[in-house]
């Protein structure tokens, strides 16, 4: 029998491997970006990220065990597709632009997913808080690299 963890988690794996779907000319560009100096940690990043995403996914499970909701996966699917699409989307645009408005986007929804699930269960919620606390900060990140290269709004 499948495990409802095992579906949540292999599906949270899937999406995030959309991320992927960029070219080495598009790697190519973001790389020649210029970064605000005080961004020292971007080498961590995509280790946070993995974290954010389990929590996300561990989230899920407890609102899917607590009640059997297609619609609050759907949210937690939408919450993903959002924050898995900053990196193709970005990079095929060649728009930082774009890329701080999806970053935008998922900081809000993520925000309003933990006060939504926050009834339902307080660790559900506590559970979104790396993501509540990182998705700002990379939005920031992103916002600050505008600045820096204009040429690539």
């Amino acid at each position: 029998m499948i495990k409802s963890w095992m579906v949540i988690g292999g599906v949270t794996l899937l999406v995030a491997l959309a991320a992927n779907f960029f070219t080495p000319g598009d790697r190519k560009w973001f790389k020649r970006l210029r970064r605000p100096n005080w961004l020292t940690f971007e080498a961590a990043i995509p280790v946070i990220w993995t974290v954010v995403f389990i929590c996300g996914a561990w989230s899920a499970y407890i609102v899917w065990e607590a009640t059997n909701s297609w619609v609050w996966m759907g949210f937690y699917l939408l919450l993903e597709i959002i924050t898995i699409a900053y990196t193709p989307v970005m990079f095929r645009s060649r728009s930082l632009k774009i890329g701080t408005i999806i970053g935008g986007t998922g900081a809000v929804l993520g925000i309003l997913l933990a006060l939504s699930v926050l009834s339902i269960s307080i660790w559900a919620a506590v559970l979104l808080l790396p993501y509540i606390i990182w998705s700002p900060i990379g939005t920031y990140t992103t916002w600050q690299m505008m600045k820096l290269n204009p040429q690539d709004v």
